[in-house]
C-alpha cells in the first residue's frame, strides 16, 4: 500500500469510527426515549417527538457553529498553529452561549407557544410543554460542551471526545429507564423523567469537558482569550460560518416543516414518522461519521498546503459515502421486520405507515450520505459554504415544502404519498452538487500568517501530538 494510502486510511479510521460511534450513542438516546415512552403510551411518544423539534432547531445553530469551527480549526491545526485554534474556540463559545440562552428562555418561559407550532392536539401540547420546561436547562449545558468536544475532534483528541460524549449518552439511557418507570426506588416521572435524564447527562458531559480543560498541554478554553475580540479571526469565522448558518436554518426549518406537515396528519402519522426518523438516524451513523470526518481530513491537508492530496482525498471520500449509504440502506431493510415487531404497541394504522416509511428511508440514505459528505464536509473544508445555502434554499423552500403542503392540505393525498414527496429533497440536490464539486472551488488554503492575525509577532505555543 502506498504511503499516501496508509495516511488516508489511518485518518479515516481515527476520525470516522469514533465520530460514527458518538452519533450512534446519540441516536440510541432518542431510540430509548421513543421505546420507553412508547411503553407508557402513544401520546407520550408523539409529544416528545414534537417537543424535540425545538432542540432540533437549536442543534442547527450548533451544527453551523461546529462546521464553522472545523473549517478554520482543521486548517490551522494542519498548519501547526495551536494558538489560533484556541482563539477560534473562544470566539465560537461566546456565540454558542448567547444562542443557547435564547432557546433556553423560550422553552422555559413559553413552552405551550412552541408546541402550538407543531400540533393542534391539546393533549400533545400539554405533555410536550411539561417536557420542554425541564429539558430547556440542557440547552445551556450543551451549548458549551458541544463546542469543546468539536475542538477536541479537531485537535487530535477524537477518541477522548467520543468517550466523553458516549459516557453522557449511556448515562442518559440508564436514567431514562430509572426515571420514566420509577425503578430503584425513584418516583415514576414518565415524560418528565426523560427530560430530567437529558439534563443530568448533559451536566455530566460538561463536567468531563471542563475536567479535560484543566490540562495545559492541549487546546483549551483560556479565559484571557475569551475577553479579547480576535478581530481578524472573528471576521474569517463569520465570513465562512454565516452561509453555513443560513444553510442549516434553511434546511432545518424546511425539515421541521416536514414534521409540522406530518403533525397535522394525525397521531398515527406522528408516531410512525417519529420511529422512522429514529431508525434512520441509528442506521446512518457511519454515513454521518464520514461526512463529519471528511471536513477534518480534507481541511488538515488544505491548511498544510497539500492541495493535490486534498483533492484526491475528496474523491475517495465521495465514493466511500455512496457505498456506505447503500450499505446503510440494506441494513435498514434487513432490520425492518424486527423494528415492526418492536412497534407492536402502535395502532394498526401507525404500523402500516411505519412499514412504508422504513422502505423509503432505505433508499433516502444513499443520497443523504453523498450530500452530507460533499456539501457539509468537503465543500466546507475549503470555505466553499455559499453553495449549500443556495442549493437548500431552492430545494427545500421552492420545491419540496410547497409540494408537501399542497399534497397534504390541498390535494389531501394519503400519508405515505406525502411522506414520499417530502423525502425527495436529497435526490433533487444530487445533480447540482455533483456539478459544483467538479469545479473544485473548495480546494483552498484559508489560513493566515500569525502576524496578520494579531498585528504583531506572537510566540506560537508548540503542538502536543
Amino acid at each position: 500500500m502506498r504511503e499516501n494510502d496508509k495516511h488516508f486510511y489511518k485518518n479515516l479510521f481515527v476520525l470516522v469510527l469514533p465520530i460514527a460511534f458518538q452519533n450512534l450513542m446519540s441516536a440510541l438516546v432518542s431510540a430509548s426515549d421513543a421505546m420507553m415512552l412508547g411503553m407508557v403510551n402513544q401520546d407520550s411518544l408523539s409529544a416528545v417527538s414534537l417537543a424535540a423539534q425545538v432542540q432540533f432547531v437549536l442543534s442547527l445553530f450548533w451544527a453551523a457553529l461546529t462546521i464553522g469551527t472545523t473549517i478554520l480549526a482543521a486548517q490551522y491545526w494542519g498548519k501547526n498553529d495551536r494558538l489560533s485554534v484556541e482563539k477560534i474556540l473562544a470566539i465560537v463559545l461566546k456565540y454558542s452561549f448567547v444562542i443557547s440562552f435564547l432557546f433556553f428562555a423560550a422553552a422555559a418561559l413559553c413552552p405551550r407557544v412552541l408546541m402550538h407550532i407543531f400540533t393542534n392536539d391539546e393533549t400533545l401540547i400539554a405533555l410536550g410543554a411539561e417536557y420542554l420546561r425541564i429539558v430547556s436547562w440542557s440547552y445551556l449545558l450543551a451549548g458549551i460542551s458541544q463546542i469543546y468536544l468539536c475542538i477536541m475532534r479537531n485537535s487530535g483528541r477524537t477518541l477522548k471526545s467520543t468517550v466523553f460524549g458516549s459516557v453522557s449518552m449511556v448515562l442518559n439511557i440508564f436514567l431514562n429507564g430509572i426515571l420514566i418507570f420509577g425503578l430503584l426506588g425513584f418516583p415514576k416521572l414518565g415524560i418528565s423523567g426523560a427530560a430530567v435524564a437529558t439534563v443530568t447527562a448533559r451536566a455530566a458531559e460538561l463536567i468531563l469537558a471542563m475536567w479535560e480543560n484543566r490540562r495545559d498541554d492541549v487546546v483549551r478554553i483560556r479565559w484571557s482569550l475569551l475577553k479579547e475580540s480576535h478581530a481578524v479571526l472573528r471576521k474569517d469565522f463569520v465570513k465562512y460560518t454565516t452561509p453555513v448558518m443560513a444553510n442549516e436554518l434553511v434546511w432545518g426549518c424546511g425539515f421541521t416543516m416536514f414534521t409540522v406537515i406530518m403533525g397535522h396528519l394525525g397521531s398515527d402519522a406522528v408516531a410512525a414518522n417519529s420511529i422512522a426518523g429514529i431508525v434512520k438516524n441509528l442506521i446512518s451513523c457511519l454515513c454521518i461519521g464520514i461526512g463529519s470526518g471528511s471536513g477534518i481530513i480534507v481541511g488538515n491537508e488544505l491548511g498544510s498546503g497539500n492541495l493535490v492530496r486534498a483533492r484526491e482525498y475528496g474523491g475517495r471520500l465521495c465514493r466511500l459515502s455512496l457505498v456506505m449509504g447503500a450499505v446503510s440502506g440494506v441494513i435498514l431493510l434487513a432490520f425492518s421486520p424486527w423494528i415492526m415487531r418492536y412497534a407492536a404497541n402502535l395502532s394498526p394504522q401507525a404500523q402500516a405507515y411505519l412499514q412504508g416509511m422504513l422502505f423509503m428511508c432505505a433508499y433516502y440514505l444513499i443520497a443523504k450520505s453523498a450530500n452530507m459528505t460533499v456539501v457539509a464536509g468537503i465543500f466546507c473544508a475549503g470555505g466553499d459554504t455559499k453553495f449549500g445555502f443556495l442549493c437548500d434554499t431552492v430545494t427545500m423552500w421552492i420545491i419540496i415544502v410547497p409540494v408537501g403542503l399542497l399534497a397534504a392540505f390541498v390535494f389531501k393525498l394519503p400519508v405515505l404519498a406525502v411522506y414520499f414527496l417530502l423525502n425527495l429533497d436529497e435526490f433533487v440536490k444530487l445533480p447540482a452538487v455533483y456539478r459544483h464539486y467538479k469545479k473544485y472551488q473548495w480546494v483552498r488554503n484559508l489560513t493566515r500568517e500569525e502576524t496578520v492575525l494579531s498585528g504583531y509577532a506572537e510566540t506560537e505555543i508548540p503542538l502536543q501530538k
